[in-house]
C-alpha cells in the first residue's frame, strides 16, 4: 500500500492559505492539517502530480529526483513551494528561501511504484515495462 506525506512550513511573511492552496494544486487529494510550523498531510498516491510532470514534460527529470531519493521502501524530495502556486512542478534542494514542499513516499515495493506513476522513457517516449 502506497502512502504520501507532505509537509510544509508556513513564513510569518506568508499567507496560510496560499501555502495550502500551493500544495493541494500539486497534491489536490491530500488530508493537510495546521501544525504549530506548517502544514502536514497524507495522500493516497501522486496520480495527479505525475498528470502534472507529464503535462510539463519533465518525466524524465521527476524519475531521476525520485529515484536519488530513494531508500528503504520510500523515496523522499522537495519541491519548491512558490512555483507550486500557480501548479507547477519544480524540485527543489534544501535550504530554499521560502521552505519547501517535503513529501515522502513509502511503498513496499517503491521502485514498482515509481515505474507506474513516473515510467521511464526512450527518445522522450513513455516505456512500459
Amino acid at each position: 500500500m502506497t502512502s504520501v506525506r507532505i509537509s510544509c512550513p508556513v513564513n510569518p511573511s506568508e499567507s496560510e492559505s496560499l501555502v495550502l492552496d500551493a500544495v493541494m494544486k500539486l497534491f489536490p487529494d491530500a488530508s493537510m492539517e495546521r501544525t504549530p510550523w506548517g502544514f502536514e498531510g497524507m495522500a493516497p498516491g501522486i496520480e495527479h502530480f505525475s498528470m502534472l510532470v507529464r503535462r510539463q514534460k519533465i518525466l524524465d527529470a521527476a524519475r531521476a529526483v525520485l529515484i536519488k531519493g530513494l531508500g528503504d521502501e520510500r523515496t523522499t524530495f522537495r519541491l519548491n513551494k512558490q512555483v507550486a502556486t500557480v501548479g507547477k512542478v519544480s524540485f527543489a534542494t534544501k535550504g530554499a528561501v521560502l521552505g519547501t514542499i517535503d513529501v515522502r513516499i513509502d511503498d513496499e515495493d517503491i521502485e514498482g511504484y515509481l515505474d507506474r506513476v513516473l515510467p521511464r522513457t526512450l527518445d522522450g517516449e513513455e516505456v512500459w515495462l
